[in-house]
């Protein structure tokens, strides 16, 4: 027994590889990679199961890039023509409608979509996102021939919870608006906003230097106030974006033309037995920026008809002249392999899978909102959950 024996005591003897033939090491190789493959392959497989169970029953398992899954929604499953629905969801901002931009592309370039329901829940967005959606449903209804789009002259909306500014703006190309009764939708407006920090800075001691040219190079600073002429520049903008919203529910809606800006008697609610706050009626405008309910938005003319999703696709099934029991179909936006593994492995509501904070400086950029009031921060935190 050697010196290294004592040093490190087992109870097991000293292992001494044998030397193997060169044919049986050969042997061995081959059966190792066959191994290896039969592995590989059965866990791919494994991993295309749980994708196809993840995209949900009926689903198509084509994880084409290219292509989106199409889910049915409701009528025959053997019908040839359908109603797409596609679907709107969140905050309207650059970057983060890739899906939405697919779903309308797919349903232009497929010469079986004889109608669209587009469903709407969304506070609003950047005005520049809004504008280019409005834009690519015009394409989608009147057709693009460079684009290789064929029209697809029945739209009609169907608004989720809340369905405003520039939800509401990307409606208007619709033949026809659905609001449930618990929608809250309009919010004809815009606005712009600049944090100030002026007054803290000065209790803090603390400040910018700015060195510029160029007068109101510098205006927005959160470091100091407005200048009125400032102030009066940014106005300019808002009010040119307000003047294009007004004329894009004009546009699409010619029956509110002139009315936008009628003043409308509101008359308070009492809900219960309590005593009443004020009881006095008070006078708004339909493009005033504030929201409207449902039922007052159809008092205004705001939206046609109040109903649902599935109410909005009979209507869509009607204008296209299509069959009661025509097939309705949504598209899903496939998963990769390695987004379902993340999401198994981080959870699919991580924080970490959640936010980009290396977008933040993106997201402290100054914007003209078309957004609902108080939605400010969902515009801000929709910048961070891009990729």
């Amino acid at each position: 027994m050697s010196q290294n024996d004592f040093n490190n005591p087992s109870p097991f003897p000293p292992y001494y590889p044998v030397p193997q033939q060169r044919s049986s090491s050969l042997v061995g190789c081959l059966l190792a990679i066959s191994l290896i493959m039969n592995v590989v392959l059965g866990g791919f497989a494994f991993l295309a199961c749980l994708g196809a169970a993840a995209v949900g029953g009926g689903a198509s398992t084509d994880f084409s890039p290219s292509q989106l899954s199409e889910i049915h929604h409701s009528g025959s499953t053997i019908s040839k023509d359908k109603v797409a629905i596609i679907n709107l969801e969140g905050v309207i901002m650059e970057g983060a409608l890739g899906f939405v931009h697919k779903q309308i592309s797919q349903a232009s370039k497929d010469k079986n979509v004889k109608a669209v329901v587009l469903r709407v829940n969304s506070p609003g967005g950047s005005i520049t996102a809004s504008d280019d959606l409005h834009r690519r449903l015009m394409d989608l209804i009147k057709g693009n021939d460079s684009k290789k789009l064929h029209a697809v002259p029945h739209l009609v909306v169907s608004m989720g919870s809340l369905a405003a500014s520039g939800g509401y703006y990307v409606a208007m190309p619709a033949s026809k608006i659905f609001a449930e009764r618990t929608t809250m939708t309009g919010s004809i407006g815009v606005y712009a906003s600049f944090p100030n920090m002026e007054g803290l800075s000065k209790q803090i001691g603390a400040g910018m230097i700015t060195i510029k040219q160029g007068e109101i190079k510098d205006s927005g600073s959160p470091f100091k106030e407005m200048s009125p002429k400032e102030r009066q520049v940014w106005q300019d903008m808002v009010d040119q974006s307000y003047n294009l919203f007004l004329k894009i529910v004009e546009d699409g809606r010619p029956e509110l033309k002139n009315k936008l800006l009628e003043k409308i008697t509101i008359e308070p609610l009492q809900a219960g037995p309590g005593p009443k706050v004020d009881g006095k009626s008070y006078t708004r405008y339909r493009a005033d920026g504030g929201v409207f309910t449902g039922d007052q938005a159809l008092k205004y003319g705001l939206v046609d008809q109040i109903g649902t999703l599935d109410d909005a696709v009979a209507e869509a099934r009607k204008l296209a002249g299509l069959p009661d029991d025509n097939k309705a179909i949504r598209y899903e936006k496939p998963k990769s392999f390695t987004d379902l593994i993340l999401e198994v492995g981080a959870g699919r509501h991580s924080p970490q899978s959640n936010f980009n904070m290396s977008n933040l400086s993106d997201a402290m950029m100054p914007r003209l909102w078309y957004l609902a009031p108080g939605a400010e921060l969902s515009g801000i935190t929709s910048i961070l959950r891009n990729p």
